[in-house]
């Protein structure tokens, strides 16, 4: 029989290396969370799975930019194991701890102008996973970054799932209204002008609000300009991704794609 080795102990091991690393750090829920934090460089200190072939196996698939940095990375527990670090095990068995990105560097990188690409500003936005699904969007039209007010927390463990680990590939940040980076800001609202017949700048705030109250006051106040998307009558709102993704791809089609390095 093989000598499995001496107790590792409480202390020791990718339990509870993830123990010490939780209170500083957010989670990275399944492998192409994982995959795209590593992409965007995002500090991981430890990750787990309990299907380590199963995962590398993806990472050939689907990311070999980053299997080599995977196979340093993950470690393989047993399945009770990975279950215990996690509130709801993701299909591909694969979780990790990331450090948070700088807040001081987020609020100087939208601070900064000229921009690029909009901001993308969530007003009192209350569903976790349509705000992950906006950062999503955000990422991938490479917009600045995305801000929300009211309470929700941007980097709830959910809201980082829905955003499939994007967080790391765009700022992410929680702001009063008075606070908001410069720029003109343009508030989607059913009564606004058309879409259509605007050009929508580099350099500005898109502002939205949640789907059951819509712009607050205060947002209302602030923006520049209100616009509106082309809906049917009867219609009474679009889903808040939609409105973002619609919106950006606007934009981009005015010349704003993202480019590639």
């Amino acid at each position: 029989m093989t000598d499995p080795g001496p107790d590792p102990g409480p202390d020791c091991g990718p339990p509870a290396a993830w123990h010490r690393n939780a209170g500083r750090c957010v989670l990275l829920d399944g492998f192409h969370a994982l995959k795209h934090a590593l992409r965007f460089g995002a500090e991981v200190p430890v990750a787990v799975t309990s299907d380590r072939a199963g995962a590398l196996a993806l990472a050939d698939e689907l990311a070999p930019d980053v299997r080599e940095v995977l196979a340093g990375l993950l470690t393989e527990v047993s399945r009770e194991a990975y279950a215990s670090l996690v509130a709801r095990p993701h299909p591909t068995a694969v979780a990790a701890l990331a450090v948070r990105p700088s807040r001081a560097a987020g609020l100087e990188a939208l601070a900064r102008t000229p921009r690029r690409a909009p901001v993308v500003v969530l007003d009192q936005p209350r569903n976790l996973g349509n705000a992950g699904a906006v950062i999503r969007l955000a990422a991938g039209f490479g917009a600045t970054g995305v801000v929300t007010t009211g309470t929700l927390d941007p980097w709830h463990p959910t809201v980082v799932r829905g955003g499939a680990g994007l967080h790391f590939a765009t700022v992410v940040e929680r702001l009063e209204v008075a606070g908001l980076p410069p720029g003109p800001l343009f508030a989607l609202d059913p009564e606004g002008e058309d879409i259509r017949g605007l050009e929508l700048p580099d350099d500005a705030l898109l502002a939205f609000g949640s789907e059951r109250s819509g712009l607050t006051p205060e947002l209302r106040a602030r923006a520049d300009r209100l616009v509106a998307l082309p809906m049917r009558p009867q219609v009474s709102s679009y889903n808040l991704a939609t409105s973002v993704a619609m919106t950006l791809y606007h934009w981009s089609a005015g010349g704003g794609a993202p480019r590639v390095p």
